[in-house]
Formats: C-alpha cells, structure tokens, sequence
C-alpha cells in the first residue's frame, strides 16, 4: 500500500478512498484532478468520482450504502450523505469453496493435554456460578484461597478464577435464553484450560447445580466438585467447605505439564471492537492470513457477531463447504432481523460512536471489514452461541456483537485462543482464555502500547506486506499458547468480562 497518494482505493469499481493520512480542505487528491472540499482525517472516506444521490457507494467493489444527496469528488462520504438502502446479494451458497492446501511441518506449541482428548493453553482453577447469587461467595473462595498462599502447593497451576455473571435465575427454564446459558455454563465446566472446576450455586434459582450435573461425569479427568449455599449451611461454611474442595481439584490439576501438541489443537476466535477504517484494511486482512495458516495446520478458527457480518454474508455463504452450512449462517442472519425488530431496534444501530469517529458508516461497511478476519478457508460449520465445536478448519459461531459477550461464547464453544483486533482501543481479557490484542493504526499502537500486543499499522506506514504481518500474526498464536504472556494478561484483565447472552423476559 503505497502513500504516494496519501489514499487508498481498495477496488477498481469502487467510487470512494481511505484518507491514509489527515487530507486538509482545499489539498489535491491524488491524481483524480478534483482537491479536498473539506478536511478528510485519516481512515475516513472520501469521493472519487461523481456520486449521484441513491447511487451505490462500493468500497472493497462491495456495496457500503447508497449517497442521501449528490456527492461530488473530494467531498467527505460520512453520516451527513451516506445512509443504508436495498443490499440484497446473491447468497451462492458453495459456489466459491476451495479447500486450502495442508501445510505439514510438524510445527507443535506445549500445552496441557487433557483427558477429553483436547489441549489447554493455560492450567487455571475455576470458580464457577450457576446464578448471580453465588457470585460474591465464588470470589470470596478465590480470595481466601489467594492470602492463604493457596498456590505454593501448586506450582503447575496458573491461578484461581471465579466466573460470575448477572443471571441464572428471573427466567424461564426452558426456553432459548435458558439453553443458551445452559450452553455457556456447560462450555466453561469442560474447558481444556481449566485444570479443574469448582461449581458454585445458591440452591433454589432457576439453573439449578443438579441439571447441569445432571449426573453424568461432565470433566473426563473428575477434576470437577459442585456445592450449593444453602445445602452447605451458609456463606462461612461454603467457603470451608470451597476450599477443601479446591485442594482435591489441585491436586488433580497440578499433575498437568506443558507437553507438545500439534496445532490442530488450536481453537482461535477472532473478535474485531473499537473498530476504524483502518480495520478491513490492515489488522482483519491480517488475521485473516493468520487464519488461513492455522487452518492449513489443521486448526480451527471462530467468526462470531452475527449483527457484525450483516451485508457481508454473502462472502461468507459463497465459501460454506455446502448449501445446507451456507443455509444455517442465513437463518441465523434472519434470526437476527427478527430479534431487533421485536426489540425496536435496526440492524444499522451497531456502528457504535467510536466507529463512525474512526471512519466507519454504516454496518454494511464495518461487516465487509469485519469478515475480512476469515481469510478464505473454506467455512466447515455454522454453531449456535456457546455450542461446543466439534469441526476443524474456519467456522462460525453466532453471537451478538457485544464484544465480551462474543468472547464468552467462543470460549464457551472451546476456542483456547483469543485474537482481537482494534482501531480506537481496546483493554480487556477473557481468563481462562489468553487474548492477543492486534491495533489497526500506529497512533493508537503508541498511545497504547501497554494494551497491544501486534502493531498492524506498519502495513500502511512501512508497507509491510499482509502475508509477513499475517505470518507474525501466526507465529505469535504459537508463542502465546505455549505459555508466553499477552499484554491483558500481564496487566491483570479477565476477572470481569465473562458475559452470558442473556435471551428474553427477566422475571
């Protein structure tokens, strides 16, 4: 990507550029002979060409909106003359499905096998909640297990995590909300980067500790105990009883070690928040070679937030390695037409303010740049919201686009990786999962370097190219999950953000 011009235009057919740099009112753009009506800041679109009004606007030759008046060349293409219209695609479902070439050099990362069959690429304890309600007393287990110098014993074990949330009780207990917590809950109990599991509920709250037992043996390795607060007598004795509890389940965990494991072990999910106009042009691009390596590899990689594809799935049905898994991604995508409609809300509402401060329009835009995350693997499968996955190479799974929510899913569904990319900023992380945070542009690399983990800016700035970016990518995918540290974890993140997707009526 060149600065001669100090913008870029994506596609031959495409009527608008990406400011590359600030573009003062008044400056020539490039070699179109028109000049800047306005100031343009960096990664903000603007006219090529002659738009007249309810002409499409294509960016990526893809179409982003249709122009709300005439918009003439050099002129800013925002909110004030870009609006969402008819963009019905033809959905093609498997007609452009090439499997990718295997890639077989024996490449490994050391991770810890479980009995399951999978690996983890982190050993933790986890505290988990079946309702809010015992949330406080999960943390108050975790807490006195910390001063107590739980740990010392434990050399093998990276920590203890209490997994609370806000629901589990106020619902119905058998409709979609209900199996979708359902879901989540059981994904968390059963994954490979917990060591073990310590389940936690107060007793007579809708997803009782029972159903979810349900008297089978949930952990392959019986790394797993479960207590209710009000069977044990009350929050002192629960937390007696929570940490003798922990010592059995430590015991269990300690004896795991970091071994070599191939990479058809990996499970990435890949997340996109605080989005810009940079982010379909350098971080997703970028990941999505990453993606396409792993799957090479054999491993698997997760697209989620369904309302952040939307005017962008048709890329994606096109790639379904057959019509029935190009028809599951669009019953999701009509699933969701109906979920904002019977709330009152629009498709269109997800650019959030930030997005549109970074250059992004309207959700049609911000979806071609979000799915350009999934390079161009083949998509194998389409999963519901916590749903385990049990298909390698490039899936998805659906979510909304609340991104700690998304997170939540993917873990839940067994991704043991987390790569997000980011153009306004991002500080978060997702324990028991490690997450490699991606900034789209240098300025917001360097304001924030303690946060970001890869800097995919120098794409535009340095012309690094997609593939070595994409392949730095990769090679930090192994890093990471062989034991090495992101830059969420050193600071402490992922005690908070474990959010169930709550579906339906509180009560």
């Amino acid at each position: 990507m060149s600065l001669k011009n100090r913008m870029l235009v994506l596609h031959p057919q495409d009527n608008i550029a990406v400011a590359l740099t600030d573009i003062a009112a008044g400056e020539a753009i490039g070699e179109t002979g028109a000049v800047a009506a306005q100031t343009i800041k960096q990664g903000h679109k603007l006219a090529i060409s002659p738009i007249a009004a309810g002409e499409n606007v294509l960016r990526y030759g893809q179409i982003i909106g249709q122009a709300k008046a005439d918009i003439a060349p050099g002129e800013h293409v925002h909110v004030q003359n870009l609006g969402m219209g008819e963009h019905t695609q033809d959905y093609a479902f498997a007609r452009d499905s090439v499997a990718l070439a295997p890639i077989s050099d024996n490449r490994t990362f050391n991770g810890f096998h479980r009995a399951d069959g999978r690996v983890g690429t982190r050993n933790y304890l986890g505290i988990l909640t079946s309702v809010n309600c015992s949330g406080s007393v999960a943390k108050f287990i975790a807490e006195a297990a910390q001063k107590s110098g739980f740990l010392d014993a434990y050399p093998n074990i990276d920590g203890i995590v209490p997994i609370t949330h806000g629901t589990g009780c106020g619902m119905s207990g058998d409709n979609e909300g209900y199996a979708t917590l359902f879901r989540t809950l059981s994904g968390y109990a059963q994954h490979p980067n917990f060591g073990g599991i310590l389940l936690i509920g107060l007793g007579c709250e809708v997803m009782q500790i029972a159903d979810l037992v349900g008297g089978r043996a949930i952990r392959a390795d019986g790394a797993l105990r479960y207590m209710t607060i009000q069977h044990e007598g009350g929050t002192r004795k629960t937390i007696e009883k929570g940490l003798t509890e922990l010592h059995g389940i430590a015991a269990l965990a300690n004896s795991a070690t970091r071994k070599p494991a191939p990479l058809s072990q990996l499970m990435v999910g890949m997340q996109c928040g605080g989005s810009d106009g940079y982010s379909g042009i350098t971080a997703n691009p970028a990941l999505g070679v990453a993606s396409d390596i792993l799957v090479r590899h054999g491993g698997t990689t997760i697209l989620s937030e369904t309302s952040e594809i939307y005017g962008a799935e048709h890329l994606l049905t096109r790639r379904a390695v057959s019509v029935e898994v190009g028809e599951k991604l669009i019953e999701r995508v009509h699933w969701w037409e109906d979920y904002t409609a019977r709330n009152k809300g629009e498709m269109d509402n997800n650019p959030s303010p930030g997005n549109k401060r970074g250059g992004l329009t309207t959700i049609l835009e911000k979806s071609l740049g979000a799915v350009a995350k999934s390079g161009s693997a083949p998509l194998t499968d389409v999963y519901l919201f916590g749903e385990k996955i049990d298909k390698k190479g490039f899936v998805f799974m659906d979510s909304p686009g609340f991104d700690p929510c998304s997170v939540t899913g993917q873990i839940a569904s067994g991704a043991n990786l987390i790569v997000f990319t980011t153009g306004r900023g991002s500080v978060s992380g997702y324990m028991p999962t490690p997450c490699i945070k991606v900034a789209t542009n240098s300025e917001m690399y360097r304001r924030m370097s303690e946060d970001m983990d890869v800097n995919c800016g120098d794409i535009v700035t340095d012309g690094v190219s997609l593939e070595e970016k994409g392949r730095e990518i990769f090679e930090l995918f192994i890093a990471i999950a062989s034991g090495g540290q992101t830059k969420s974890e050193e600071l402490g993140f992922g005690g908070v953000e474990f959010v169930p997707w709550q579906i339906g009526a509180v009560m």
